[in-house]
């Protein structure tokens, strides 16, 4: 594996260490410009796609702006051509340096509830468009492998990722490839049933997590509760404004409980070492009130397995989805 390598120009000996006993041991170091890998994080407000060399440097991004309430499938196709147009431009890469795409989406990757639309058809779209190998994962997926890689998942094994947007997702890293269930629509987090006959939930049950903690359900909640803010709203400055101030509704004291209610019962099921919530609506509730969530999850585990999780913001900011999401071509790159 490693001659082959080498061989092929991938990685680059340099240097020996002595060993105690055998053969001194080689050093090797990837070679960053062999190929190129793109990573994608379709949002709810905008696409952001990154193109990384083989040590997962990031050489440039490009943000588009689109509203997923409105856009379908072309749309958010051509947003991600024209992003990618930019950063090849950018870096003066040329396409068929790339490796490949990885394209992170809201929700599951084969189901149509969060998108309104099938995500299959802006893996056909972007196919035809790029002629470039596509692998696409969900936002929670895509997050952890970005934890794996490079943020607390490479120290503690047993982390959990609960991603938050709009949708909710969570992806367990157990000290390999990430693990989001046995097929692709693993990891609905968002669609536990937090209160049996409770709210409508756009997957078509009633009282899942999502419809009281997904983005879109907090405003909706705020609104009910006599919160004023416009209903075409942009999502992340509106829910940026309820965490600074949610006008006396009580809805975020509400909210705290019913995310902490949440991910007790992870902590129940998956007893995981470290719990990371990350996600736009997730880093955005968590960074002022991290404290009121881990009290609300505290009350609804059991006692020994909250005495062995500890709760944390991600490490690797908003921008965690578009860099694991550029692992996905590398993985299988490397797996051959």
């Amino acid at each position: 594996m490693v001659r082959e390598l080498v061989g092929e120009g991938v990685v680059t000996e340099d240097g020996s260490l002595d060993s105690d006993g055998g053969r001194p041991r080689k050093l090797l170091h990837i070679v960053p410009g062999y190929r190129f890998a793109v990573g994608v994080d379709v949002g709810e407000t905008r696409v952001r796609i990154g193109l990384f060399d083989l040590a997962m440097t990031e050489l440039a991004t490009a943000d588009r702006l689109i509203d997923l309430r409105r856009h379908g499938p072309e749309t958010v196709a051509s947003r991600i051509l024209a992003g990618l147009t930019t950063v090849l431009a950018k870096s003066a890469i040329a396409s068929d340096a790339v490796l490949g795409v990885g394209v992170s989406v809201p929700g599951s990757v084969r189901r149509t509830e969060n998108l309104g639309w099938d995500p299959v058809l802006l893996e056909k779209l972007l196919g035809r468009e790029t002629g470039l190998p596509l692998h696409f994962d969900s936002h929670a997926g895509t997050t952890g492998r970005a934890e794996l890689w490079f943020g607390s998942g490479r120290e503690t094994p047993g982390t959990v990722v609960a991603w938050l947007g709009s949708d909710l997702g969570a992806c367990l890293i157990p000290g390999g490839p990430t693990t989001h269930g046995t097929r692709p629509d693993g990891g609905e987090f968002g669609h536990t049933v937090l209160v049996a006959g409770g709210r409508p939930c756009r997957c078509g049950s009633k009282g899942c997590l999502e419809a009281y903690v997904g983005a879109e359900a907090i405003l909706d909640r705020f609104r009910e509760a006599g919160g004023t803010i416009p209903e075409d709203a942009d999502l992340e400055p509106a829910l940026a404004a309820i965490v600074h101030d949610d006008q006396g509704t009580g809805v975020l004291a509400e909210t705290h409980r019913y995310l902490g209610a949440g991910l007790g019962g992870l902590i129940n099921l998956l007893n995981p070492a470290r719990v990371v919530l990350g996600g736009w609506a997730g880093l955005l509730l968590g960074e002022r009130n991290l404290d009121a969530i881990r009290d609300a999850a505290r009350r609804h585990s059991l006692k020994h397995a909250f005495a062995t999780t500890t709760i944390d913001l991600c490490s690797l900011g908003p921008d965690a989805a578009t860099r694991g999401a550029a692992t996905l071509p590398l993985e299988h790159f490397l797996n051959g």
